[in-house]
């Protein structure tokens, strides 16, 4: 999934972009116009260790955080549900890499279970998923889950209200877009970084109802 992925060098750069712009990093959810900077929320999915490989420094060296989603019954192994798909086979952070990732000051959420498209389970087996995979997160790591990212960003409103009964406060989709005051912090729109990457000024264009 090459559009999935910037390199490490652009990655820095896209850095470099927005702390030039004045954007500051915060938590997901968080209500615009909080604070006197302008805010952005960093997020990953799924746990790759090539994250944590290569976005702890130029994170750090900017004073900015982020946050990544894991995908609990994966942990230190590899993303089998885009190997059944015919990708590529990737391994993921392992418990003592994601230790290193919260002790850097960046956050955890939780991608389900197994990352199964859940508007395609059973209400039982979707709960599971969804309320699980934050005890087991908060057991293992010993730190409080409050954030979750609907797998493939499938998501309706059943599972948003399983979201908010299983005591998170943010839920990501990927659905395109800024997140203003009317937007529910259970379906958090996102702007994807991607090979080909966008500039601050594309995405500023785009946003307005450019290409």
């Amino acid at each position: 999934m090459k559009g999935l992925y910037v390199r490490p060098e652009r990655f820095a750069q896209q850095l470099d972009e927005l702390a030039g712009a004045g954007f500051v990093t915060c938590h997901p959810g968080v209500s615009p116009g909080t604070g006197s900077k302008q805010q952005v929320a960093l997020t990953f999915d799924d746990g790759f260790r090539n994250v944590w490989e290569h976005a702890l420094a130029p994170l750090a060296a900017h004073r900015f955080t982020a946050i990544q989603f894991l995908v609990v019954n994966f942990i230190g192994r590899w993303n089998q549900w885009d190997i059944r798909d015919g990708e590529v086979r990737e391994p993921l952070m392992d418990a003592a890499q994601v230790r290193e990732w919260i002790r850097a000051g960046n956050r955890i959420g939780s991608h389900s279970l197994s990352h199964p498209d859940l508007t395609r389970l059973s209400m039982r087996d979707a709960r599971e998923e969804i309320m699980t995979s934050k005890k087991k997160l908060e057991d293992l790591f010993g730190v409080g889950v409050e954030d979750f990212c609907y797998p493939y960003g499938n998501w309706n409103e059943t599972l948003r209200e399983v979201v908010l009964e299983a005591g998170y406060r943010t839920a990501c989709s990927t659905d395109f877009g800024v997140n203003t005051a009317e937007v529910s912090p259970f379906s958090l729109r996102r702007i994807m970084a991607r090979h080909p990457t966008r500039n601050l000024k594309v995405l500023k264009d785009r946003l307005l109802g450019g290409i």
